[in-house]
């Protein structure tokens, strides 16, 4: 499937990519956003077939599958582990409630930092989902940080980047081999409530210490702030943010499963 045959002729879109590298690089070299994901490690192998200049990054998390870090450590040593300023405990306890997919204040911390003023390249895909079938080969970053970015399989299905995966023998994540579709943050609230019950009984004690001890963080502070507390407990904005039930009446001061509303919005 790597190879096909159009109107215009046979298409190899391994060559394709690798173009897509060379005809871009800037001067100062490529940022690569190194997931460790099976599309990050992709790319990280095109940029070096390509023989382009790079250097690469992964973000640390906190909330990170240890087989995940585990496996960059082992496979991608050339991969710069990012620290992150603060651990997801502490941010939660910091903005005083879990993040949703509404205010997901925590992706500007953990994922969206580093590349400043760079070229950025990324393994994301237009398969991957509605929202980024929207987006384009190369494109300007919405904040005001100088990046720019490159997409260079955008265009790739799942089976084509399984196929350049098992044709280069390109190492990847015992996670997948395990069922997991997608690798990212443990119990992030994009990945819907399933998926957040399996990880938080994979990784129970992230789980605990993290979230629901961020949770519990959360309320103290707006309690010792004499600020309106719509949860009792930590179990009880757990039990909200996991499986979506409805916490009170939304009445200003208050949250709901679609966001947080008046004084608890994000600090």
């Amino acid at each position: 499937m790597l190879c096909e045959d159009t109107l215009f002729g046979r298409v190899d879109k391994v060559l394709l990519a690798i173009k897509r590298l060379q005809l871009n690089e800037p001067p100062d070299g490529y940022y690569v956003a190194f997931s460790g994901g099976k599309d990050s490690s992709v790319v990280l192998d095109l940029c070096k077939r390509a023989g382009v200049k790079f250097d690469a990054h992964y973000n640390v998390t906190t909330v990170d599958p240890p087989e995940l870090t585990r496996f960059i450590y082992k496979k991608f040593p050339e991969v710069t582990m990012e620290k992150p300023p603060i651990s997801m405990r502490k941010l939660i306890e910091k903005n005083m409630i879990l993040p949703t997919r509404l205010a997901r204040y925590c992706c500007k911390v953990f994922k969206e930092r580093g590349g400043t003023g760079r070229f950025v390249v990324t393994g994301v895909r237009h398969a991957e989902s509605s929202r980024r079938k929207k987006r384009k080969l190369i494109e300007p970053c919405r904040q005001p940080n100088g990046k720019r970015f490159l997409h260079p399989v955008i265009d790739w299905s799942t089976e084509e980047i399984w196929e350049y995966i098992h044709t280069y023998h390109i190492p990847y994540c015992s996670l997948y081999d395990e069922g997991f579709k997608r690798i990212g943050c443990i119990c992030c609230p994009f990945s819907g409530t399933a998926k957040q019950k399996r990880d938080a009984k994979r990784w129970p004690h992230i789980y605990n210490y993290m979230w629901r001890g961020g949770a519990e963080l959360a309320i103290k502070r707006r309690k010792a702030r004499g600020m309106k507390c719509t949860f009792d407990s930590a179990d009880d904005m757990i039990d909200w943010w996991i499986n979506g039930k409805k916490a009170g009446k939304d009445e200003p001061g208050e949250i709901n499963i679609f966001g947080v509303i008046a004084d608890e919005r994000i600090t």
